[in-house]
């Protein structure tokens, strides 16, 4: 109603107008509209003035965008500036140096090599069928040597790589067809003894003689190393657990060399000591094997023996206060079941666009590989934490050895070539934290891709002489180990950090644009199913799977060959992101009848007298202050890619130049350290 007299008056206003016009105007044919056409004319006018609306609109949107943009890539270019001139490389090892100086060879190769080209370009040698002396004929002579001498190898190098690709792909194919499966028919591990079960809800009535069958004794251990900022919310999550006090024991074994952290942690521990928990404190005067030491040192205590399982979570790891009422009652009636592992998820998932690729790749882990794994092959890699492991089991299989970075796989390979049976359970999850600085995910992913080429080394043998069937064998050698561990890295750094920039130089070397382009996006779909709200963040994620390869690939060579790093071991940074609130929420969804003991528990283990207060000022003040930093290799990776897409725009081949440009970019901004937490 309130729009016509506005239409009226605009009506009018065009109408006096034309009246002007006509009267300025007298040659030209204008007509007034008549009164009986006002419906038309006014339907006419709105139209017009809706257009012009919507192009100021559309013209302030783009003024904006381009406002926009410029600041932020003056923003850039100020942050590359100050980074490049205040931050320090981080790598410092041997292996990085040489792969290092390997890339920075390879720099200058392709920079001279544009430069030629580009000269050629230009003097039009390329379009002539023979050149004069000089400049000319040695580019004719370059043309021979690529075609006859550099290109054939180069091509079967691309072909081998484009097999393993093949392969690659047609295992994350079968995995995904199997997850589907499962979905589909809703299959579950089950539980063989089901009154277990029944009887959590009613523990006051289970007569005292049957109370050990229903509440075996269970350890709880909780492994950390100068966890400052997630001590508290640990050991309170394992404390308030919905289980007979006197059935569990929960050992919080501190590794920390800071000797204010063992205070404070001490002090949390007499705390849950004072409420009736059983909870002891062990700290190693002599760190050696890192995580493996402390559970080795840990399990050989004289009354682990009175115990039949052991749970393990790390320090940033929240379980559910009816952890163990959910994994438990799987090894009963389950005699060679070793292993029950749950899924982690994420409470930093969406904190910046490094934690939200990490999710991607995390949640396909454990939804689709593990998930089909522990299914169809009743086997896969133990986590490391939240899971519960029967101690029998671990004793069999020769318990935690110090061999290597990754004693979690370690041991589950050596239980599952024991005879030992696993369990993953998608259902039950445990709240951890995913790193947030580029540095911290750089060290876990070195560690985690250096430790199975170290295990691969040594247990190769074990492998081949063990009772399992060939199929298993088979399965831990070629698909556990070598697809999955030195293919993957190989194959990805090779064809798209190596291979596909040579080929822009030697053109008579062919990349198909399926493999740069059409395979790689069909896989990052298949990736990104089990997490579809991360749909939008497909191409970035695609591209940084591209860049952390070499990474992947460094770290592959370095445990496979020995090298000093691959024995290195740097705690995940964690800055506690779980709140109270979000704890205290937690346990009241997942168990009301334990909400007011939960609130009441986490209230008194966040109490501090004021002298733990005075060592927490203390400790800050010596805390590291922590800057982004350069990465020499993404860097130099950054400016061959660019360089060979500049090659490529010369040849116009469309496909091979924008992911060359993209996945430049994308080293270069890793390279900068600007994705995940920014350090100002």
């Amino acid at each position: 109603m309130s729009r016509t007299p506005q239409n009226l008056e605009f009506q009018e206003w065009w109408n006096k107008q034309c009246q002007s016009l006509y009267r300025n105007n007298p040659t030209d044919h204008v007509t007034t509209p008549p009164a009986t056409s006002a419906t038309l004319d006014r339907g006419h006018t709105r139209n017009a003035r809706q257009l012009s609306f919507l192009w100021r609109l559309k013209l302030q949107q783009l003024a904006t965008s381009l406002a926009w943009m410029t600041h932020a890539f003056i923003h850039f270019l100020r942050t590359a500036n100050r980074r490049i001139l205040t931050s320090k490389d981080s790598q410092s090892d041997a292996t990085s140096s040489k792969l290092y100086k390997i890339i920075r060879v390879f720099l200058i190769v392709v920079i001279l090599l544009l430069c030629f080209e580009l000269v050629a370009y230009f003097k039009g040698w390329h379009l002539s069928a023979s050149v004069s002396a000089g400049v000319g004929s040695a580019y004719e002579i370059w043309i021979e040597i690529r075609g006859g001498y550099l290109a054939p190898p180069l091509q079967s190098l691309t072909n081998v790589c484009i097999v393993l690709f093949i392969i690659q792909s047609v295992d994350r194919l079968v995995l995904v067809l199997g997850f589907f499966w499962i979905k589909l028919r809703k299959l579950k591990p089950e539980i063989v003894l089901k009154k277990s079960v029944d009887c959590y809800s009613d523990y006051e009535n289970v007569n005292g003689e049957n109370v050990e069958d229903y509440y075996p004794m269970v350890l709880v251990q909780i492994p950390m190393c100068n966890e400052r900022e997630v001590y508290q919310q640990s050991i309170a999550t394992v404390c308030i657990q919905d289980w007979p006090k006197e059935r569990m024991l929960v050992q919080v074994l501190d590794d920390s060399d800071d000797l204010d952290v063992q205070l404070l942690i001490k002090a949390e521990v007499v705390k849950w000591q004072q409420r009736g928990v059983h909870i002891l404190y062990r700290h190693r005067l002599i760190r050696t094997g890192y995580k493996a030491g402390n559970l080795k040192s840990a399990m050989n205590c004289d009354y682990v023996k009175d115990y039949e399982f052991v749970a393990i979570f790390d320090a940033d790891f929240q379980p559910g206060p009816d952890f163990l009422k959910k994994t438990i009652p799987y090894f009963k009636g389950n005699d060679d079941l070793a292993l029950v592992q749950t899924r982690w998820t994420f409470v930093n998932k969406d904190e910046n666009l490094l934690t939200r690729l990490q999710n991607i790749n995390l949640t396909f882990h454990f939804e689709v590989e593990q998930q089909v794994n522990g299914h169809f092959i009743n086997f896969f890699g133990f986590n490391g934490t939240a899971g519960v492991w029967r101690i029998k089991a671990l004793e069999d299989c020769g318990g935690w050895l110090e061999r290597t970075t990754v004693e979690d796989m370690d041991i589950a390979v050596r239980a599952h070539l024991c005879g030992w049976k696993f369990i993953y359970l998608n259902d039950v999850k445990c709240l951890c934290e995913l790193p947030e600085s580029y540095e911290a995910y750089k060290k876990q992913q070195h560690r985690w891709h250096s430790g199975p080429m170290q295990l691969f080394r040594m247990c190769f043998v074990d492998i081949l002489r063990s009772k399992v069937s060939w199929g298993k064998k088979a399965n831990l050698i070629f698909l556990f180990f070598l697809l999955r561990k030195v293919i993957l890295p190989f194959y990805s750094f090779t064809l798209f950090c190596i291979i596909l920039p040579l080929t822009m130089f030697l053109p008579e070397a062919q990349l198909p644009a399926w493999v740069v382009c059409y395979i790689p996006g069909i896989i990052s779909i298949l990736n990104i199913l089990p997490a579809p709200q991360s749909f939008p963040f497909i191409v970035p994620y695609l591209l940084f799977e591209n860049t952390m390869s070499v990474t992947k690939f460094n770290a592959m060579i370095s445990g496979l060959f020995r090298f000093g790093s691959s024995y290195e071991w740097i705690v995940t940074k964690k800055l506690g992101r779980s709140s109270e609130a979000d704890l205290v929420a937690f346990a009241e969804k997942e168990t009301n009848p334990l909400a007011n003991q939960t609130t009441s528990l986490y209230r008194s283990s966040s109490e501090s007298g004021l002298s733990e207060l005075n060592k927490l000022e203390t400790t800050k003040k010596t805390i590291k202050k922590r800057t982004n930093r350069l990465y020499r290799k993404e860097l130099a990776l950054a400016l061959i890619l660019l360089t060979a897409s500049m090659r490529s725009l010369l040849s116009a081949q469309g496909i091979h130049f924008y992911f060359l440009l993209f996945q430049g970019i994308s080293f270069l901004v890793v390279g900068l350290d600007l994705i995940g937490e920014q350090v100002s």
